[in-house]
């Protein structure tokens, strides 16, 4: 794991409860975790980011196991398809339209640290507008779909 990834994850404590918070019926409607699974994670944790967040004795022990998995084999790894800055500019976009205060902020400073630069970092957030503005005008007015691949070179 690159210096950038571990100093981002020691600063992203709050993006991590966010994402936690996003699948945990997922992770809570399998399986439940045993005893093991959920010690493992704890200390997985405890070595990824140099400490356990405070919110994370609020998660289900049934779910953290799964849910630390899939955040750490996706937005923490380096071995993606998509590089660290990336995955903050676009993570940034979607947390600027839910909007999620915890996510902006960490997605904003993980984004720096991976070498995102101010205008890139606003015109992340100013595409996720313009593609919100757009669906709201596509579905509003109901637009023909068939019709509008047509028209936009598909089917």
């Amino acid at each position: 794991m690159s210096v950038i990834r571990i100093v981002s994850t020691a600063h992203s404590c709050l993006r991590f409860a966010s994402l936690l918070a996003v699948i945990a019926l997922t992770a809570t409607l399998t399986t439940p975790a045993s005893a093991d699974d959920y010690d493992a994670a704890i200390k997985d944790i405890q070595s990824t980011m140099g400490g356990v967040p405070g919110f994370i004795k609020q998660f289900p022990k049934a779910g953290l196991p799964g849910a630390w998995a899939e955040v750490k084999a996706i937005e923490l790894s380096d071995k993606t398809a998509l590089p660290p800055k990336v995955k903050s500019l676009i993570s940034l976009a979607v947390a600027a339209q839910i909007p999620c205060n915890y996510c902006i902020w960490s997605d904003t400073e993980n984004a720096k640290r991976a070498g995102a630069t101010d205008e890139e970092i606003q015109e992340a957030v100013a595409l996720a507008a313009l593609t919100r503005h757009w669906s709201t005008i596509f579905n509003g007015m109901q637009v023909d779909f068939a019709q509008f691949k047509k028209e936009m070179g598909g089917e």
